[in-house]
């Protein structure tokens, strides 16, 4: 599917452009172009990013592969590619699922495209833009950052997610340990990973974006894209305190594991060392007895297996019980 709108230089707006007209309009290179590629077929990106921005090859190559490609900026002269990570919808911290999203930012235009059809960030924008509409009036840098700002927005509330269930599970492995709760924490370790995996570089896109001397950026919109790193800077410090965290949660576990399996193996040691004795004057004097009354019963045979499956199940059953197995 492509969304597209144009805003002209006198204030007028046009949206759900055909091919022709944005190839008409990209000619005129006035006024502000968004062009949006939501889950695209092949023939309408070779149309759009072949056949009318004329991109370069090895970026229209990149925004058509589904393989993971680390977040980048290149300049290719007259526009820059910039490759990004974004949260799919209804994402939580343990299915930290992307979609790359890929924009071409030039001097009268915005081109974005990406695999999914309801990405958060441009959904997000295109909203805005209906309440809205001086948006499009501060260039399409401006607008550019405004994509990006929505993208990095939605990392947030994955670490504040991350947060709260570090907390319960710090709890859980102070009050009764499990090994379910030694599961969560491992996933929460992982995910925290994978996040810096996935800011990591985009924080060095941003960086890039806002210091070097790109003419598709403006001076003073130079600060909005500081601003976007400056929060993906805070969210890196907030996920290596969570990981923080986490790694002390483990170790706490550990411990606290530790210490359960001693007191266990107290009891168990009290249990054996009760029946050392008795057993071995069991086994000293069979209980083989003249006057034992049992001896001639016919069913003793059968009564002692009993007691034994009992006695073993019973004491399975308090072991259970008290959380030793």
């Amino acid at each position: 599917m492509i969304r597209s709108i144009f805003s002209a230089k006198d204030g007028t707006r046009q949206t759900n452009l055909t091919l022709d007209q944005i190839a008409a309009i990209h000619q005129q290179k006035e006024g502000l172009l968004w062009v949006s590629l939501e889950q695209p077929t092949e023939e309408e990106m070779r149309a759009a990013l072949r056949d009318i921005f004329h991109f370069h090859p090895l970026a229209i190559e990149d925004s058509q592969t589904a393989d993971y490609q680390p977040p980048k900026v290149d300049d290719f002269g007259d526009y820059l590619f910039i490759i990004t990570l974004a949260l799919k919808t209804n994402n939580t911290w343990d299915d930290l699922s992307t979609c790359e999203l890929d924009v071409f930012l030039g001097q009268h235009y915005v081109v974005t495209s990406s695999h999914d059809a309801n990405l958060p960030a441009v959904a997000d924008v295109w909203k805005r833009l209906a309440r809205d509409e001086r948006l499009l009036e501060r260039g399409p840098d401006f607008l550019c950052h405004a994509i990006l700002d929505h993208l990095v927005d939605d990392y947030m509330p994955v670490i504040d997610h991350l947060d709260d269930e570090i907390e319960r599970l710090e709890d859980e492995v102070i009050e009764m340990p499990r090994r379910q709760t030694l599961q969560r924490i491992l996933e929460l370790k992982h995910a925290t990973l994978t996040l810096r995996r996935i800011i990591a570089p985009q924080r060095e896109v941003m960086n890039r974006l806002s210091r070097d001397d790109y003419p598709q950026i403006a001076q003073p919109n130079r600060i909005y894209y500081r601003d976007i790193y400056d929060h993906l800077v805070r969210i890196m410090d907030l996920s290596e305190s969570v990981r923080d965290i986490i790694t002390g949660a483990l170790d706490t576990y550990l411990s606290a594991a530790s210490n359960r399996l001693n007191e266990i193996m107290k009891a168990l040691t009290i249990v054996s060392t009760i029946f050392l004795p008795l057993t071995f004057i069991a086994g000293v004097y069979g209980m083989n007895f003249h006057f034992m009354p049992e001896i001639p019963w016919r069913y003793g045979y059968l009564m002692v297996w009993c007691i034994f499956i009992t006695a073993a199940a019973l004491m399975l059953w308090w072991f259970k019980r008290r959380g030793w197995i």
